[in-house]
């Protein structure tokens, strides 16, 4: 899109800021200025607060096309893209209008000039750009979100949040991988602003926590050294969690995928595993301590322990869709029991968390063994008071069969020991959606959060593709969460 400004039009705008307009009368270049871009800011409604931050997105916003090809070749618009073309021609004349009171002058960098279209901007509330993919309009997602840490309540059954002693349900996605299966730091070097604006959209579902998966691979470029680039990156990651008003559930030690395991991880022994872990950990607590956004760190997704007389030979295991999910944390007991096992691992990788980080709590998302394979289980391994003494709640992941309600409701209540219980992740993978709402409400008695999945496409999007059945069932399910969210959270 392309519009021409007249210079004296704009100068006898009373709402043009003094300054800058004695300086454009001075200025001897052209009287006509052509504006191409407009910056992605317009496309939400902003507090002037957090008119820094918005400038920075700005500014790498306007570097990108405005349309962008997944890894399945379909063409996505996003909110911050302007169609004048198709979508919604009645936009254009109100951006005419608007940029009628702005004048960007040649000489000018593009960070003065998205500057003074914001300070005219936020003056013009009437003139803000409609989203262009009719998202969720009751929630354009809030900036400069001042956050509470979250903590367990006295009794430790319940979260808090730190200065007001508000009850705090998460109620979250899983953002481990997008629609196309790559996972989150196989993109968020090279494409930050689709991570944003997949964080502006969780926030317009409803969700207040993330829940994100780091992998070793990573992060590790050797036994003890971190890989400083995927740190920096990290913060960033903190730092856009902040300005969203999320919390961040950070999973760490994955190796999904197996054949991006560094060959030195995988010929290292028990001890020497561990000790590069607790050095993982060490290092993303040092980096995320001081954050109000940390809702927790997951020690390790999914792990498991060999049984009695078991001698395995491999490390990962439960592969998914080309991905592994599950890890051992000893290929044997040597002697040892389980318990003696956990509790071992359990605090050397706490201990080396509190080095850095003595406030955020502490969790490992679990497969629900009571479920899934000892449904006369009465305790929980990892979550057993010679285990798990120093996690601070329980996370369990439940994908419920059809016609198995009950009996899925009958294992949770195996995790409820006294701690806050979150379902860590949930979907309706098995079972119609119907009956995943009827899970949800009855373990609203004993759980404290609930965490399903989001992968990087909106509502709309999965609605346009209503041929395939994946994407009818997503759609669903996405409405469903979003309209729960209010009566989970109370917002």
């Amino acid at each position: 899109m392309s519009v021409w400004v007249d210079e004296e039009e704009i100068l006898s705008t009373k709402s043009y800021p003094p300054s800058l307009a004695a300086r454009a009368t001075a200025d001897k270049n052209p009287k006509q200025i052509q504006i191409t871009k407009i910056p992605p800011v317009f496309a939400k409604a902003t507090p002037w607060q957090d008119f820094q931050n918005n400038i920075r997105h700005a500014q790498e916003y306007l570097s990108m096309p405005p349309d962008f090809i997944s890894n399945k070749g379909s063409i996505y618009k996003r909110s911050y893209r302007t169609d004048f073309e198709g979508k919604w021609p009645e936009e254009k004349s109100k951006l005419e209008q608007l940029i009628k009171y702005f004048h960007i002058m040649k000489s000018y960098q593009k960070t003065l000039a998205i500057l003074c279209l914001l300070m005219l901007f936020f003056s013009c509330p009437d003139s803000r750009v409609k989203d262009d993919r009719n998202r969720i309009q009751s929630n354009p997602g809030p900036t400069e979100v001042q956050l509470e840490s979250i903590r367990t309540s006295k009794k430790k059954d319940k979260f808090v949040l730190s200065k007001s002693g508000a009850e705090f349900l998460a109620w979250g996605v899983n953002y481990d991988r997008d629609d196309g299966g790559r996972l989150l730091e196989d993109y968020w070097l090279k494409e930050w602003a689709t991570v944003v604006e997949d964080f502006k959209e969780i926030k317009a579902l409803g969700a207040n926590v993330v829940r994100v998966h780091l992998q070793i691979a990573k992060f590790m470029k050797t036994s003890k050294e971190l890989d400083q680039t995927s740190l920096k990156q990290l913060t960033r990651l903190v730092k856009l969690a902040e300005e969203t008003g999320l919390y961040l559930d950070i999973t760490g030690l994955g190796c999904y995928h197996k054949d991006e395991v560094p060959g030195w991880y995988k010929a290292m022994d028990e001890a020497q595993r561990w000790n590069v872990q607790a050095r993982f950990w060490e290092e993303i607590a040092k980096t995320c301590a001081d954050s109000p956004a940390i809702f927790c760190y997951d020690l390790m997704n999914e792990p498991i322990i060999p049984g009695k007389g078991e001698k395995q030979k491999e490390w990962l295991t439960g592969e998914l869709a080309g991905k592994y999910y599950v890890q051992r944390i000893a290929l044997d007991l040597a002697g040892r029991t389980q318990k003696q096992v956990g509790r071992a691992w359990v605090d050397k990788l706490v201990a080396a968390i509190r080095k850095y980080d003595k406030q955020h709590m502490i969790t490992i998302g679990v497969i629900p063994w009571a479920y899934s394979f000892f449904p006369k289980a009465k305790e929980p391994l990892f979550y057993a008071r010679e285990v798990g003494d120093n996690l601070d709640f329980v996370s369990v992941h439940f994908y419920p069969k059809k016609g198995e309600i009950d009996k899925a409701l009958k294992a949770l209540a195996v995790y409820d020991i006294g701690k806050p219980l979150v379902i860590e992740e949930l979907f309706p993978l098995w079972c119609s959606q119907e009956e995943m709402e009827v899970f949800i409400d009855g373990s609203r008695k004993i759980a404290e959060g609930w965490i399903s999945f989001y992968w990087g496409k909106t509502i709309n999007e999965y609605a346009e593709d209503k041929d395939n059945p994946t994407s009818v069932l997503i759609n669903n399910w996405l409405k469903y969460f979003q309209k729960k969210s209010t009566e989970i959270t109370g917002k």
